[in-house]
């Protein structure tokens, strides 16, 4: 008896107990985030909400599988007569167009007849066709008496390609594929959870330390007028809010301390509605504002650039950006907010070319959202659908505006290869180059109130509107927020903004950001009136200056640097775009070789070129530029190593 009262009181500790667990999971919500499959070898995805649900009239004979989920295949034909012959062309369409559809799906095959209601005459023989085939159904009347077709009944209506089939409940879910981000590009894959929002990626292959990134079928989408951009993939800088998603801007604290975003941001958002297919969220310099590889990316690891032996800078804000779309196949168009050089198609818009609410601030006055692809047509397609306030024109400027010290000698690599470009820009264009000197123009027409020298101008303009304004858009409230929540501690931050941040306060604060805007507006209104931004009634803009974006020069990722002082100082071509709210579109040129001391071989890194145009001319730049890889004066470049291997 002693010994039972003594486990009573634990017995009613345990009852107790387990009530309060019972009622807990009652109320937790469960999320499907689906289920990692491998397929002869291929890692796919079912996705965990169902697109839709076969039922039949009959059961379903599952003998041949152990699996609660099978791998389908989606046909739909128009045909009234559906034979073998018309099987294979669809299949061997499908493997033709798709990364993502193999004849693994087949397994299950769901033919639906899209005509009218009259029979369809199936003469499907699979037994030799598709010998891992077991189960064929079909969406209607059949008069083939062919043993293996089950009539069966969709509840709703799914394009061509692959899915997966659960055999207990008739669920059908959207295939995946699955990749590793083997170049660090991602910071977090997602998946659309089918009502306006995004799940986190839980899917994980193999790979040290490496994220995961799924993508759906291509053969799910087909463009059209309204969805211009149905179906490409597209990778999106870490600092834009998606729905279901918490936002990093690659800092650890940030990310932890608030909570996922219940809003698209509306310019993400646009995308979206054109048709565009958000496969995760991409990596940035700590909150987009300066970090040098590898020793300021303390918090998050810097990209790895594919370009040359792989272990150059990814460059600029963008990283995670730049360097995805020229490692990825199958990453159609990333979205960051500065143009990078690492030999793809980038630009950066006119100042208020879309709306950046929802997205995490470097400067208001300066923030701009730009589109990386690989090719021209990708681009302007993109650009066209985006930004919704410009004009459209297909005259082109005939005046080009070319700077003299901005270009390499002719004699080396670079240059040579720049000036045959330029040359093919001529002939294209009808037109000589103009040679100009930007310091010497303004020295001869700066406005009475403004220094001689234009770098006197805009010596700490952009450091100044960067480092204060985000201080204070940003930092401030960040600050606050962490320490009511950590007992009043402070937040870690990289070395490169940290030290921007205080930079910016020594130097003046929010007086000092007044009288950079005032700068900045003085050169953006001679920059429109006596520089070479002018606009043209009919093409736009009177000319178009062009400089070299990148010549081909090494930064490794693995030589120390010194510690940040202060942002970036003086002026140069690439802060024309920033002072003037001007459109700066970067295309590849070519490559040039070095002597990698990485893989101690000869390898490529890649020459390009800037287009700037009068502000607002965003779209002719987007047709000049394809119209320019229509003729073969640019090409589309490949991912990897090399852009044109």
């Amino acid at each position: 008896m002693a010994i039972l009262r003594g486990i009573m009181p634990l017995t009613r500790m345990f009852m107790m107990a387990f009530t309060f667990y019972s009622l807990t999971c009652m109320a937790t919500a469960i999320v499907d985030k689906g289920k990692l499959i491998s397929l002869n070898g291929v890692d796919y995805l079912a996705g965990g909400v169902a697109v839709s649900q076969l039922s039949s009239s009959r059961t379903l004979n599952w003998n041949w599988t152990l699996a609660d989920i099978v791998p389908l295949t989606i046909v739909r034909t128009n045909a009234t007569t559906f034979t073998s012959n018309e099987l294979e062309k669809s299949i061997t369409g499908f493997q033709l167009s798709d990364d993502v559809f193999a004849l693994g799906f087949m397994e299950v095959i769901y033919i639906e007849h899209n005509g009218d209601d009259s029979d369809i005459d199936h003469t499907v023989d699979l037994t030799s066709e598709s010998p891992g085939n077991k189960l064929v159904l079909t969406s209607s009347n059949y008069k083939d008496q062919n043993p293996l077709l089950v009539y069966a009944k969709m509840s709703q209506s799914l394009p061509n390609g692959p899915y997966f089939l659960s055999a207990r409940t008739g669920e059908i879910f959207k295939a995946f594929r699955v990749y590793t981000d083997s170049h660090f590009t991602f910071t977090e894959g997602a998946v659309s959870d089918e009502n306006g929002g995004f799940i986190s990626l839980p899917a994980l292959t193999e790979g040290a330390m490496t994220k995961s990134v799924a993508v759906p079928s291509r053969l799910y989408y087909t463009p059209t007028a309204d969805k211009p951009l149905a179906g490409l993939r597209c990778g999106v800088k870490d600092i834009f809010d998606l729905k279901g998603l918490r936002t990093s801007g690659g800092n650890r604290a940030f990310y932890d301390l608030y909570p996922e975003r219940n809003t698209t941001a509306p310019s993400i958002q646009r995308l979206i509605d054109a048709g565009a297919v958000i496969v995760g969220k991409m990596g940035t310099v700590q909150f987009a504002n300066g970090d040098n590889p590898t020793a300021d990316w303390v918090d998050f690891h810097c990209p790895f650039n594919p370009r040359g032996d792989g272990y150059q800078a990814p460059g600029g804000s963008s990283s995670g950006p730049g360097a995805g779309i020229a490692a990825y196949d199958w990453l159609d168009i990333t979205i960051g907010i500065q143009v990078v050089s690492r030999g793809v198609f980038a630009n950066r818009p006119s100042t208020g070319a879309i709306g950046l609410d929802h997205v995490l601030p470097l400067c208001k006055d300066l923030d701009t959202a730009g589109v990386f692809s690989r090719d021209a047509e990708t681009w302007s397609s993109t650009i066209h659908a985006w930004y919704p306030n410009f004009t459209n024109y297909e005259k082109y400027p005939e005046r080009i505006f070319y700077q003299n010290a901005s270009f390499p000698d002719s004699e080396t690599e670079a240059g040579s290869m720049l000036e045959e470009f330029v040359q093919k820009v001529e002939k294209f264009l009808g037109s000589e180059r103009e040679y100009v000197d930007i310091a010497e123009r303004w020295g001869e027409t700066h406005p009475e109130n403004a220094p001689s020298n234009v770098t006197d101008l805009l010596n700490t303009t952009y450091a100044i509107l960067t480092s204060v304004g985000q201080y204070r858009s940003l930092a401030l409230p960040f600050y606050a927020d962490y320490a009511a929540q950590n007992g009043g501690r402070h937040p870690f931050i990289n070395p490169g903004p940290l030290k921007r941040w205080q930079w910016g306060q020594d130097n003046g604060g929010d007086a000092s950001y007044d009288v950079a805007l005032r700068n900045k507006t003085i050169f953006r209104e001679w920059w429109e009136t006596n520089g070479y931004g002018k606009s043209n009634k009919e093409a736009c803009s009177e000319g178009v200056y062009i400089y070299p974006y990148s010549t081909g020069e090494t930064q490794y990722r693995n030589v120390y640097s010194d510690s940040p002082t202060a942002p970036p100082m003086g002026f140069k071509d690439g802060r024309i775009s920033n002072m003037a709210d001007v459109p700066d579109f970067v295309v590849p040129v070519g490559e040039v070789s070095y002597n990698s001391t990485v893989s101690l071989k000869t390898e490529y890194l890649p020459v390009t070129m800037s287009f700037v145009a009068a502000r607002g001319c965003d779209l002719m730049l987007a047709n000049l530029i394809r119209d320019l890889q229509a003729v073969e004066i640019i090409k589309p470049v490949n991912t990897g190593s090399k852009m044109y291997p």
